[in-house]
This record gives structure tokens, C-alpha cells and sequence, in this order.
């Protein structure tokens, strides 16, 4: 577990790094300054939002970089590559807020039938991802209360942002996996 602190650095990182990237088209170094479990590779996604909405959303749901490697790529990324949204200009930056998440490894949930999904997810606490074939979707913890979401429409909806149908969940070759996320605002 990652402390307040840590949390108030990582976001100070995130906003660094959009507005080097923004102002100066060029990437930060990683910073040195910092303690050495800062460098474990974890998960992580970077959220902007303009006036409390989505200006992008970018991130690793693996552990495959150190996380402040992580942090600058993902909060670049946010803010010039999100498909969904032309890239960050430097009029918006002072309207941007920040959100990190830290996230843990996901783990299969493993049911016997795919109607038991539902007894293994708690709302709030878990982030999902929907995986079948090359189809693949994330929905981060906090997306099902921030939405009003029951667990049938949290897995309905990572379903069809992997591009699946939205009962792709109930079906046999569609792996379900969760993870849990510590938020920095």
C-alpha cells in the first residue's frame, strides 16, 4: 500500500509530465529523487477530467513497468493519445484534475458455471477485465459506483468495451478477471 504522500508525489509526477510533453514536446526523465519501491513494476492508470468529465484515460493493467516509468507513459499518453479525445492543448492544463490508479495483478476468477461471476465481485472494490480471444476490455474499480452499476451491468459493459456483446460474460470462452486499485486525487 501506497501512502497519502506517496499519492500527492506520484499525481505532482502525472502533471509534470503532461505539461513538459505539452509545453515543450518532450518527455520527462524519471525522477531520482524518490524511494526505491516507487520503482516496482505495477499497474497503473492515468485519468484526466475537464469540469468532472472524461478528458482521457490511459494505462498498463499488467505490472510490466516500474511504476513511475509507468505513471510518466500512461499520463502522457492520457493526455495526447486517448483515441477518444483530441490531444490536451496548453489553454486546458490549468482546468485539468488528475486521478491515479495503482493497481494490484488481476486475477482469473475461476466459476464453475458464468452465472457465478456475480458472487465474485464486490462493487467498489473490484476493477474488471473481459478477455476472450483478441477481444479485451478494463472498467477500473471506481467506474461501477461513480455510475450507479450493479454487478450484472459492471460486467456488461467491461464486455462490450472489449468490443463483445454485453452478455459476452455469460458465455464459456470469455475469462473474467479482477483487480483491486488504490485512488490518488
Amino acid at each position: 500500500m501506497l501512502s497519502e504522500d506517496d499519492g500527492k508525489y506520484l499525481l505532482s509526477v502525472a502533471k509534470d509530465a503532461i505539461e513538459t510533453y505539452v509545453k515543450e514536446n518532450r518527455k520527462i526523465d524519471t525522477p531520482s529523487d524518490c524511494p526505491d519501491y516507487m520503482y516496482e513494476e505495477l499497474g497503473v492508470f492515468v485519468t484526466l477530467n475537464k469540469h468532472h468529465n472524461l478528458r482521457g484515460c490511459i494505462g498498463y493493467p499488467e505490472p510490466v513497468y516500474p511504476l513511475l516509468d509507468a505513471i510518466i507513459d500512461s499520463a502522457i499518453s492520457a493526455a495526447m493519445r486517448d483515441p477518444r479525445f483530441p490531444s490536451v492543448d496548453e489553454s486546458e492544463l490549468d482546468e485539468l484534475e488528475y486521478e491515479i490508479t495503482v493497481l494490484t495483478k488481476p486475477q482469473q476468477i475461476e466459476v464453475e458455471k458464468p452465472i457465478d461471476y456475480l458472487d465474485n465481485i464486490i462493487i467498489g472494490e473490484d476493477g474488471l477485465i473481459v478477455e476472450r480471444g483478441f477481444y479485451r476490455g478494463l472498467l477500473l474499480p471506481q467506474v461501477a459506483p461513480e455510475h450507479n452499476m450493479d454487478k450484472e451491468e459492471f460486467l456488461s459493459h467491461t464486455c462490450m468495451k472489449a468490443g463483445l456483446r454485453p452478455d459476452a460474460w455469460l458465455d464459456e470462452n470469455t475469462r473474467v478477471y479482477k483487480f483491486q486499485g488504490q485512488i490518488f486525487k
